[in-house]
């Protein structure tokens, strides 16, 4: 029964959850946002050390710049420049502290998660400021991967609590036999996260692993270790067991050695690049003493089908949240469009327009869409990527521009950009690219738009636009990805959400089949003990 309330108290206002399919503007949250970027400017350029066991850790080997690509003057922090050494010395502590933390009930280990992702809501605004000073992402694509986080951490309690621990009492095998299945962590688990979902990814692989039992050595990305360390940080504020979480910073190429040859390392967790996971996966599957559990996520190259009976306006706003949020440094981002060649025209004029008016610039500003990319690298990448496409006779609808003019001068600015009309078998069609580029290709059937979006080594996300129902089960039926939409206007095949979409990648993009938001995700960290008991 509700709990009266006195006629003076007034209910305290909450800020409404932000989603990525929602990015709604709550003018509630401005002032907010406005003062935790206040608030972090002083301590930008700070120097960080690694923690190890519990304890402060700097490296003889010193310390790294890590600048945002908003504007390259502004040191986000120094940060340490860990060694192999360091990676055996975490990963020693990390099998220390793991017979304990593995040790408690699993229903203290949930209390703890549970007040970690209260920790979360009550620094979500300092933490999404730091992603948008760190990656470059506006505040409301910042702040909703905030509340992903607490979203998945809530989820994932409530799958501990529904599965009693994952203990299960089964039948008799024989006369007098008492049999339970309980599962049981592995041990210490590297968690190696990427800079595009700096906080949300890295709290994705290490709360899995966690909440199982498991213990952790986070390595995040050197784009965006300030995220990292506030990860860090509010596992320790909420009371893991001291060591059971250990970070350390620097090149992954001072850390993969160790990472893979080490017997104390229990399973491996990576999200990145499909050339770095397939790397890692090869030496962990050989180099180790016996196979090792491992969860991966590397990648796409992500179609959006728009039929003939499509509603038009849905299909452009979703193609245009899917490709360019984010800057299309998402691994779900759209980067192939198949549009029926009847309403090919019309699709990619109302794209055009819709485009033109993506706001690109400063991602601290309140009416940005679109912030930097997040390296010179990236600028290459996307430069080169253009130049292809006039090579290769593209037509470009819109874009194609390095943007350095004004306050742009000192970041990593592109503009979206549109081509269409490039064969099947051009490399820009085929490769993921990780930036804001798209390319438009007509077909005349449904069944051959399935055909050309499945022919890839990838399979993470995809969608189609489509009044017929009959066509959408086509193409549910057809499609071999993993995260699937049907006229979704919030994304064609972006915003998953835990509880609601497991983040699954097929083939090349993913290894175990079970992705975080699904239930079945947390089966990744543990293995099954039988327990028999005979009177």
């Amino acid at each position: 029964m509700p709990s009266k309330i006195s006629a003076r108290a007034k209910p305290k206002r909450q800020v409404k959850k932000i989603t990525y399919t929602t990015l709604f503007a709550d003018e509630s949250l401005n002032p907010k946002f406005e003062e935790a970027l206040k608030s972090l400017g002083p301590k930008l350029g700070r120097s960080y050390p690694m923690y190890i066991g519990g304890e402060e850790v700097r490296s003889e080997a010193g310390e790294f710049e890590h600048r945002s690509p908003i504007d390259t003057s502004i040191v986000v922090g120094r940060f340490q420049v860990g060694t192999r050494e360091h990676a055996r010395q975490a990963i020693e502590a990390a099998k220390q502290a793991f017979e304990v933390w593995s040790n408690k009930p699993w229903q203290e280990r949930v209390k703890v998660l549970d007040r970690y992702a209260k920790l979360i809501d009550d620094r979500k605004f300092d933490i999404a400021a730091a992603i948008t000073y760190e990656v470059g992402k506006n505040r409301l694509e910042a702040l909703a991967e905030c509340w992903e986080a607490i979203d998945a951490v809530k989820y994932y309690s409530g799958v501990m609590r529904r599965e009693r621990g994952y203990t299960i009492r089964m039948g008799p095998g024989g006369p007098g036999e008492h049999n339970i299945d309980a599962c049981k962590p592995f041990g210490a688990w590297p968690v190696i996260s990427p800079f595009n979902f700096p906080f949300m990814l890295a709290n994705g692989m290490a709360m899995g692993a966690l909440i199982t039992g498991n213990s952790v050595i986070l390595k995040p990305t050197s784009e965006a270790p300030l995220t990292g360390i506030m990860l860090y940080q509010l596992y320790v504020d909420a009371g893991v067991t001291r060591g059971a979480v250990n970070f350390v910073t620097g090149p992954g190429s001072n850390f993969e050695d160790e990472f893979v040859t080490n017997p104390d390392v229990a399973g491996l967790a990576f999200t990145g690049s499909r050339d770095v996971g397939m790397r890692l996966f090869r030496r962990f599957h050989t180099e180790q003493e016996y196979p090792k559990p491992m969860v991966l996520e590397m990648g796409s190259k992500n179609p959006t089908i728009i039929t003939s009976k499509a509603d038009i306006p849905k299909a452009v706003e979703g193609t245009v949240r899917a490709a360019f949020g984010y800057g299309g440094q998402k691994c779900s981002a759209t980067s192939r469009v198949y549009v029926q060649n009847g309403v090919k025209d019309k699709f990619l004029g109302a794209l055009k327009d819709r485009v033109a008016k993506i706001s690109v610039g400063d991602p601290r500003l309140n009416d940005t869409f679109m912030g930097p990319l997040i390296n010179a690298k990236a600028v290459e990448t996307f430069q080169t990527a253009v130049s292809k496409a006039r090579q290769s006779g593209a037509n470009f609808v819109t874009g194609g521009d390095a943007m350095k003019e004004g306050s742009l001068q000192k970041g990593f600015y592109v503009s979206p950009t549109v081509v269409a009309d490039l064969p099947e078998d051009n490399p820009l069609v085929k490769q993921e690219l990780f930036v804001p580029f798209v390319v438009v290709n007509g077909y005349d059937s449904v069944d051959d738009a399935i055909d050309r979006a499945n022919a890839t080594e990838y399979g993470l996300t995809a969608g189609i636009f489509s009044k017929d129902k009959r066509e959408i089960k086509k193409f549910f039926d057809g499609i071999k990805f993993g995260v699937t939409y049907a006229n979704r206007s919030g994304g064609s095949t972006t915003g998953a959400w835990p509880g609601a979409q497991s983040f699954t990648g097929w083939k090349a993009s993913g290894v175990t089949g079970r992705g975080v938001g699904s239930p079945y995700y947390l089966l990744n960290f543990l293995r099954d003990q039988s327990q028999t008991t005979v009177e």
